[in-house]
């Protein structure tokens, strides 16, 4: 086997933790060695694109980033079980011919090469350094000596190591065990851990024979079989103490134990979206309903957990009980385009709890801290006696608090003014990194925060979790704080420990705080460039958020950020789609003129996001702004792929459509179009009939070689679709834009009817500018639509998908020249000849040529 150098990550290479790890032990610990079993793969809630799963010699296994989001948690420590080799290539420490694996090359002595084990076994002089090749066609990478560099030892299945069964034996009693032995591992693939609710579900016999060695085996155990346990503490040796209902505890081999559950009520989980999986694993845990196809793929939270280990989990405000198996855990990294994450809550009880312990406190009168009691208290000649008295305790803390920090969290402006005569430390901070200025943001305190800062207190001062008063201010909601501290010069653009600006903050609290982006957005020194640590702007944070008022600020500045994309692709369109924000997506078409056909890095446009979430009232604003109905991702899925491959059994709000206008009309020319009849449609029909409608093709093949057709489980639909794509064929299209296979648009003059409505008729009435009616051409075909270049072209006849798409493919290596005489163009698709009674006669356009100019 000679593999591809240009490859990367391969199933089967041996890695180790690398440079960006941040997952605690779950390798075992520094020098555990691992197994690449699983590559990523792209619309995979578990393992998606730029990731990998490992299963670790010591016996879990785990997904893991391998570039995405630009962290990488592995790095390559071997590559031969992949079948590198390195032909004529010896070791010239143990003299092994046709070297596999790494090839390490010295770069100081001549033609001098070791293999990975002596590489790593300190062969060779320390001081001189090394090339290393990964396969015998890859480019050398220069190392540093290995002299005096830190050495870590390595875990796992090498010569000499002692192994047990793992996850995946199927190989019966060759270990000298029953085959039932074999270890069980949970669907998490994490170790046991203390809470963790476990049941034994072997037989007396079996766990009699596994238990030698690992606690011993007692008759009264076989009364816990099939119970459920608590797991009280792992010993030593790795086997797990369980704690069941009647306070009894037993110690068992941990292959004889079954986690039910991984997670704790309060948790976010994402449920798996392969359909066929979860209703065989929903057997006997809570069973299917096509009911639950919505909940597929998508993230909820565990509002309980059973005892028979099932998980109640809410999922777009519908319970459902679900196997453990169904479910994974929610990593927000992977979803930081998904507004789903709570916002964090401050902690508001622990000061007001300082507070009540401060005013009940008796202590003697000159107790140091008493002047912090008095300004609790508000005993304003109590707390002027002991300054004049001991001015040197101005400072004194109490519970972690000065009296000016106290003061102005409860807007004592008086004494606020007295403390900071006596010199008071304005700045001085609590064991938290607070100033004065912080407790009156904290406190909603707009007048005692304008004393501070006009006594000179540091108005941009960070606080333990990088945050300014501003920022304070902004999460609270606190409006006249925000305008106050804007006025006096508070630092607008200051980022917090996640980059946030207070503008961020102010657009997460939602429009509740549209008064605080109001004055935010008027502050003339505000950066509205500013991006967080997640690769967001202010305008990608509002779209995501779908915060109306922000967007229309921030392109009142800065309309250049309307296409910016993050380092995934995003643009503020593709988040608007995603998160089914169509007001924001309406001003980003219309105010922020944004392409509504930009590609993000999986080369998906906003239509295939909106359509991926089942958000319908969103599919019509961006088809009628001109988003291409046939662009291809990059797993050559058009719009129409993905609304039958994902919503087929997803119903349809027939409520209203659920108060969405554009759900109300995709229904509604849907309808015009009277092709459905009595068809019941679910969200995923509808869309998918509303893109056939507007010109998707029906016979585009996907890179699996599997068009839409094929992807039409049911005969009602598929006639439907057919019928849909034949009215689009056989009916003028008043669009501006006419689209082929593989994302290209083609310009076409407006065509109106009856003050700019469409025409629900497959017979126009009239011509722009309700001029006279247009003469039908006289086989009953489709009329012209002349495109919008120096000179005109005639139409082109439908041709088959397989030689549209070589003809498309040879069309574009040619350079774009305007034509010397007409032609038929690659881009535009009529039914029927030109509307002149002189057309060239059919049979003569049956075959488009392509010419090479």
């Amino acid at each position: 086997m000679e593999p591809d150098p240009q490859a990367g990550v391969q199933v089967g290479m041996r890695v180790v933790r690398g440079v960006d790890w941040k997952w605690g032990q779950q390798d075992g610990g520094e020098g555990g060695v691992g197994t690449v079993v699983e590559l990523g793969r792209h619309g995979s809630p578990s393992t998606p694109d730029r990731t990998v799963v490992v299963q670790w010699d010591h016996g879990t296994r785990t997904n893991y980033r391998a570039g995405y989001q630009g962290a990488h948690d592995l790095l390559l420590y071997d590559n031969a079980q992949i079948g590198v080799r390195h032909p004529n290539i010896i070791c010239d420490c143990c003299k092994k011919h046709g070297l596999r694996g790494m090839r390490w090359k010295c770069r100081v002595c001549f033609d001098y090469d070791l293999c990975t084990q002596c590489y790593m076994h300190n062969k060779h002089d320390l001081a001189h350094a090394f090339e290393r090749y990964e396969t015998a066609h890859s480019r050398p990478v220069t190392l540093s000596p290995r002299q005096g560099l830190p050495r870590i030892p390595l875990r796992g299945i090498f010569q000499g190591a002692k192994v047990v069964r793992g996850p995946d034996w199927e190989w019966g009693s060759q270990d000298g065990k029953p085959a039932e032995l074999q270890r069980r591992v949970s669907a998490d693939g994490q170790p046991f851990q203390h809470g963790d609710k476990v049941k034994c579900l072997l037989d007396a016999d079996i766990l009699r024979d596994m238990q030698e060695g690992h606690g011993g085996w007692n008759p009264r155990m076989a009364k816990c079989i099939g119970q459920m346990g608590t797991v009280h503490r792992i010993t030593d040796r790795g086997d797990v103490r369980v704690q069941f209902s009647h306070k009894t505890r037993w110690t068992f081999h941990p292959g004889a134990l079954t986690k039910h559950n991984s997670c704790s009520v309060g948790e976010l989980v994402r449920v798996i979206d392969d359909l066929d999986m979860v209703r065989r694993l929903q057997a006997g845990h809570g069973e299917w309903t096509d009911d639950m196809a919505p909940a597929l793929g998508h993230i909820g939270r565990v509002l309980k957990v059973f005892g028979d280990g099932n998980l109640g989990v809410l999922v777009s405000g519908k319970l459902w009980t679900f196997s453990p198996s169904c479910l994974v855990a929610y990593r927000p990294e992977e979803d930081a385009n998904l507004d789903v994450a709570e916002r964090a809550r401050e902690n508001k009880s622990s000061l007001s709890v300082v507070l009540d312990k401060l005013r009940a406190q008796k202590s003697d009168l000159e107790h140091p801290g008493r002047l912090v009691v008095e300004v609790a208290l508000g005993n304003v000649a109590r707390a002027l006696d002991l300054l004049r008295r001991h001015p040197e305790q101005v400072d004194t803390k109490n519970h972690g608090r000065t009296a000016l920090q106290v003061a102005a969290y409860l807007g004592q402006v008086e004494l606020v003014r007295l403390l900071l005569q006596a010199r008071a430390g304005v700045d001085l901070p609590d064991d938290e990194g607070s100033t004065a200025l912080h407790y009156a943001a904290l406190g909603n305190q707009p007048e005692a925060a304008r004393v501070l800062l006009s006594s000179g207190c540091g108005a941009n001062t960070l606080n333990g979790t990088r945050s300014s008063a501003l920022h304070v201010a902004v999460q609270r909601g606190f409006l006249e704080v925000v305008r106050v501290l804007c006025e006096c010069g508070c630092d607008v653009n200051l980022p917090d420990a996640h980059a946030d600006t207070p503008l961020h903050c102010a657009i997460s609290a939602g429009t509740g705080a549209s008064g605080i982006v109001e004055v935010l957005t008027e502050v003339p020194g505000i950066d509205v460039t500013a991006t967080n640590s997640q690769g967001f702007t202010l305008l990608h944070h509002a779209s995501l958020k779908g915060h109306t008022l922000a967007v229309r600020r921030i392109l009142a500045r800065a309309r250049q950020l309307v296409d910016a994309k993050k380092e995934d692709g995003f643009t503020a369109l593709h988040l608007a789609a995603l998160n089914d924000h169509r007001e924001v997506a309406q001003v980003l078409i219309r105010e922020g003129h944004c392409d509504v056909n930009v590609r993000n890095r999986k080369l998906q446009s906003p239509l295939h996001l909106a359509v991926q979430q089942a958000h319908v009232g969103l599919v019509p604003l961006l088809v009628d702004a001109g988003c291409s109905v046939n662009a291809e991702d990059e797993e050559g899925d058009t719009a129409l792929h993905v609304a039958l491959q994902r919503h087929q059994l997803l119903p349809l709000a027939t409520d209203g459509a659920g108060g969405d206008p554009g759900a109300l009309q995709l229904l509604s020319r849907l309808q015009a179009s009277g092709l459905l009849g009595s068809t019941e449609l679910t969200a995923g029909a509808a869309v998918a009939c509303f893109l056939a409608l507007e010109g998707a093709d029906l016979s585009y093949a996907n890179h699996r070689g599997r068009s839409p057709l094929d992807l039409a489980a049911e005969g009602r639909l598929l006639k439907a679709l057919q019928g849909c794509a034949q009215h689009f064929r056989v009916c003028p299209q008043d669009e501006k834009v006419h689209q082929v296979p593989g994302g290209h648009r083609q310009e076409a003059a407006p065509r109106r009817h009856g003050g700019g409505q469409r025409c629900p008729c497959p017979r126009p009435t009239a011509a722009a500018g309700g001029g006279a009616a247009e003469p039908l051409p006289a086989d009953g075909g489709a009329l012209h639509l002349p495109h919008l270049h120096r000179q005109p072209h005639p139409p082109r006849v439908p041709v088959r998908s397989r030689r549209l798409r070589a003809l498309r493919r040879c069309a574009q290596r040619l350079p774009h020249l305007p034509p010397a005489h007409p032609r038929p163009h690659p881009d535009l698709r009529v039914a029927g000849p030109p509307a002149s009674s002189a057309a060239t006669p059919r049979h003569r356009l049956r075959k488009p040529l392509l010419c090479i100019l």
